[in-house]
């Protein structure tokens, strides 16, 4: 490989981390909204679960309630970290017409994805291990195996940094994100698991929470740290992994067609 095709590559991949540069500025710049506020809302829900009724309360054999309840408090964390960056980045994008800008510049529909996936998902990231360190205060996590919750953990940021580009290109106004978020996310999260084992539910209600996707993704987290899950590791991450590739297929097909995006 010659210079000339060093520079090409170079310069075409230029305007994606400039991007990405600007994506990561954009929530770091405002951390006490982006970063603090839901770490201190996490942390709320850690002393109320942990510290109030994680001694006194039992619902997994072997395991204290705190222990049951942090991994899906972690990941709650990525997931409305993850899809919020998304979601409001592009939004604010259209609503002040700046991304008629970013259109025209030499970022293909992936690239584009990219950038805002991958910011959202240091966000999610971050808040997600703040969340797990102060958790440590009140429980101890046995990370039966670490690198599958990693994985789910980082699935999970993907799959909804997809669906918050999605949202974002759907949205009317702000009240229809925030609507998103408030009547879709919180009750699936809610409903998933993360307060109680779908196995303790009676018919119908334990088989309509199989219909649930993220009861796979918190499942999937939580067995992967307790080594006790509903489901097993292969259905959690098929399930999980086949959404998240339809939501970012749909994404690239939306960015690529311009759809809602010059208007």
């Amino acid at each position: 490989m010659n210079d000339k095709d060093l520079s090409v590559r170079f310069y075409s991949w230029l305007p994606f981390m400039t991007l990405l540069r600007k994506e990561i500025l954009r929530f770091m710049r405002v951390a006490s909204q982006t970063l603090l506020t839901p770490i201190i809302t996490a942390s709320l829900y850690l002393f109320v679960f942990g510290a109030t009724l994680g001694e006194r309360l039992s619902v997994l054999e072997g395991f204290s309630y705190a222990q049951f309840v942090i991994p899906g408090l972690i990941l709650m964390g990525v997931i409305n970290n993850s899809f919020s960056n998304t979601s409001s980045s592009l939004f604010m994008s259209r609503y002040l017409g700046g991304i008629v800008d970013l259109l025209v510049t030499p970022v293909t529909p992936p690239q584009f994805i990219l950038a805002y996936t991958l910011a959202a998902m240091l966000r999610g990231s971050l808040v997600g291990t703040v969340v797990w360190v102060i958790s440590t205060l009140f429980a101890e996590l046995p990370w039966e195996a670490p690198l599958l919750a990693v994985l789910m953990a980082l699935l999970a940021s993907f799959l909804f940094a997809q669906f918050g580009l999605i949202a974002a290109i759907f949205a009317h106004n702000f009240d229809t994100l925030s609507m998103y978020n408030n009547f879709l996310i919180l009750p699936l999260i809610y409903l998933g698991g993360v307060f109680y084992p779908i196995s303790i539910l009676p018919a119908p209600w334990e088989t309509l929470s199989y219909l649930n996707p993220l009861f796979y993704l918190i499942d999937g987290f939580r067995h992967a740290i307790l080594g006790v899950g509903d489901t097993s590791y292969l259905l959690a991450f098929g399930v999980s992994g086949s959404i998240a590739l339809f939501l970012f297929c749909w994404a690239a097909w939306l960015i690529g067609k311009g759809y809602r995006l010059r208007t």
